[in-house]
């Protein structure tokens, strides 16, 4: 596959690089006590990483989705916090994106420039207690009142809540209509009648903040509607289109540390008197580790380029699929090669191991996923028949 990607970069990536050694140095501790980093959401935002996809007009990069994946692979591969990762891909593909998209001019000038400069944190609140996987059979609701819409309902697992300034909200108009009802609004942290309470402690990704968002009578204007009314369903599938094609591109830069850093340590240790990439149970499981990673990176540029066309096809969610799951597979060889020593809470590889499980989970698990693939090639789900 060819790319315009240049040595134009060269500056961001080394910039990219030395934060990430300076914010190496308390990751244990932050993930330990499920820390967000502000300073470094701050200094990333510095660099401009909050709003490379965002218009110029409104403080962002410019950026389209295959330049966007590259600078996020060298951002993955810097960054030792995977939560933050997880943070930044959630509030700019989830929150930026179908703002810049469906947007009024009035919202895009009002959020945009705030949300690209980090001076403001997005959250993208679908989840419900539930709803799951079936995310469109939603329970909140959505009521005219006037000029405002009044919400009733209750978010759960969603990211960045604990810090986020706007939340995109869907809601329906009507339980009755099903998906078909679903309506997107832009809610704020001051707004009366929402509630944000943090969410229960995780197995992995600590840093990232999760919680609970109920809301209780908000009343908000309508001019936050995002969107027509009843096309949330429509701006829900592009939002999860580009959510599923890049929340791993920085998983990449993390899976391509990890073996550069496995390789480095069978050069180094020795047993039985040589070193133990000389023995072709470890040289075979370095190798496939390399396998699953480029697999990984020509599905996920795959993805992102089929995002700049009208249709992204099935790419999205077959490279959330495939590069989640081998993340897991390459920590859990990584795991193998270090023995004891990867399995220390101090070391890096058991965090890894911890956080790419979650990633699994995000956007819609693994079985989710195949699901919508199975049907895209013609196996409907559900049979609605039956």
């Amino acid at each position: 596959m060819t790319s315009k990607w240049n040595d134009s970069h060269a500056g961001l990536f080394e910039a990219l690089e030395k934060l990430g050694s300076e914010l190496q140095e308390d990751i244990s501790e932050r993930d330990r006590s499920g820390t967000f980093d502000h300073d470094g959401w701050k200094r990333y935002a510095e660099l401009g990483v909050q709003g490379l996809l965002l218009p110029p007009a409104y403080g962002g990069g410019g950026y389209d989705p295959p330049r966007y994946a590259h600078v996020m692979e060298e951002l993955g591969f810097s960054c030792p916090d995977n939560g933050l990762l997880m943070a930044l891909g959630a509030h700019i593909l989830a929150v930026e994106l179908p703002i810049a998209e469906f947007g009024s001019e009035e919202q895009r000038t009002s959020y945009l420039p705030a949300l690209a400069s980090g001076r403001a944190i997005g959250a993208h609140a679908m989840t419900e207690p539930g709803t799951g996987s079936d995310a469109l059979a939603l329970t909140t609701t959505a009521r005219r009142d006037g000029d405002r819409y009044v919400l009733d309902g209750h978010k759960r697992y969603i990211t960045n809540a604990p810090v986020a300034d706007v939340f995109l909200v869907h809601a329906t108009l009507d339980r009755s209509l099903g998906f078909t009802g679903v309506t997107a609004f832009l809610v704020e942290r001051g707004d009366s009648g929402i509630e944000v309470t943090p969410g229960s402690e995780k197995l992995g990704l600590r840093t990232a903040s999760w919680g609970d968002v109920v809301l209780d009578g908000c009343r908000i204007p309508a001019s936050r509607r995002l969107g027509a009314e009843k096309q949330g369903a429509a701006i829900f599938a592009r939002t999860m289109a580009f959510e599923r094609a890049l929340i791993l591109a920085p998983w990449l830069g993390v899976m391509r540390r990890e073996l550069d850093e496995c390789v480095r340590y069978c050069r180094r240790r020795r047993q039985f008197g040589k070193h133990i990439g000389h023995f072709q149970s470890v040289s075979n499981r370095l190798v496939d580790m390399r396998m699953k990673w480029e697999l990984a990176r020509l599905i996920t540029r795959s993805a992102a380029a089929e995002l700049t066309g009208p249709d992204a096809g099935v790419h999205p969610e077959l490279s959330k699929l495939y590069t989640s799951e081998a993340a897991v597979e390459m920590f859990t060889s990584a795991l193998q090669i270090y023995g004891a020593l990867g399995y220390t809470h101090d070391g890096r590889v058991e965090r890894n191991l911890r956080d790419a499980l979650g990633m699994t989970l995000s956007s819609g698990a693994s079985d989710m996923q195949r699901n919508i693939v199975a049907g895209r090639m013609g196996l409907t789900w559900p049979d609605r028949k039956n």
